[in-house]
């Protein structure tokens, strides 16, 4: 009885049995267009993402450089003017 399955396994072509350190085919994952697409997308998503976080970074550190100086001269000189004596 052993020797019935010990006979059998034996019979197999030598083709179907992998040879130790050969190489075997690797199947290539193939994407459709929408998955490339989405990639792409996905992709510039983060980039504007990386973009925005490093200008809030910006902001947050300096909040001042960011804003024009005639903004807060202008009220600089208002106030000024009304501390004036007549």
């Amino acid at each position: 009885m052993a020797e019935d399955v010990l006979s059998a396994t034996l019979s197999v072509p030598g083709d179907a049995l992998p040879v130790p350190g050969a190489a075997l085919p690797i199947p290539t994952p193939s994407l459709t267009l929408e998955q490339k697409a989405a990639f792409v997308f996905v992709f510039f998503l983060f980039i504007f993402l990386g973009l925005l976080i490093v200008r809030c970074f910006r902001i947050l550190l300096d909040p001042y450089r960011s804003m024009p100086t005639s903004t807060w001269t202008d009220y600089m000189e208002k106030d000024t003017s009304d501390y004036r004596l007549p």
